[in-house]
């Protein structure tokens, strides 16, 4: 004999696919959601910026600057990412011994499709405006440093 569970909505049997959709729901939840993923070793390189990614860190140049973000670099499914770090401006000529080092904190932002990166750079209490790049996996890029 088979019994059936009422509730406000009526029988259980009444809506087959709330099973179903319920177990869906719980599945997505638990096994989709926060898949992050980490973006691997290597150069990536694009007009005036160079990306050296290691396991712990990511080393930047661009045209008279350098920055730094601490890593593992990790992106959503979607290949967004949001990064902090820094950067630092240089000028020609020498560094003077003593010079202070004026690291500035930036925002690294933008998204990863196949292989090719969007990055914008923000740099924090700055009336600069963000600047943006696009980088492509395994190049080297092309910088012109500061002399």
């Amino acid at each position: 004999m088979k019994t059936k569970n009422s509730g406000m909505f009526g029988t259980v049997d009444s809506f087959p696919g709330v099973g179903c959709l319920i177990f869906l729901l719980g599945f997505s939840i638990t096994f989709g959601a926060g898949k992050v993923q980490r973006l691997s070793n290597g150069t990536w390189g694009g007009q005036h910026i160079r990306f050296e990614i290691s396991d712990e860190s990511v080393n930047i140049e661009y045209d008279c600057a350098h920055g730094a973000i601490a890593g593992p670099l990790t992106f959503d499914p979607e290949g967004r990412f949001s990064w902090r770090g820094t950067i630092t401006r240089e000028r020609g000529g020498p560094v003077r011994l003593g010079a202070k080092i004026n690291n500035l904190p930036a925002t690294y932002s933008g998204s990863i499709k196949n292989d090719t990166m969007t990055l914008t750079v923000e740099v924090e209490n700055s009336n600069d405006e963000p600047e943006t790049f696009t980088l492509t996996r395994g190049s080297v890029g092309r910088v012109f440093k500061c002399r």
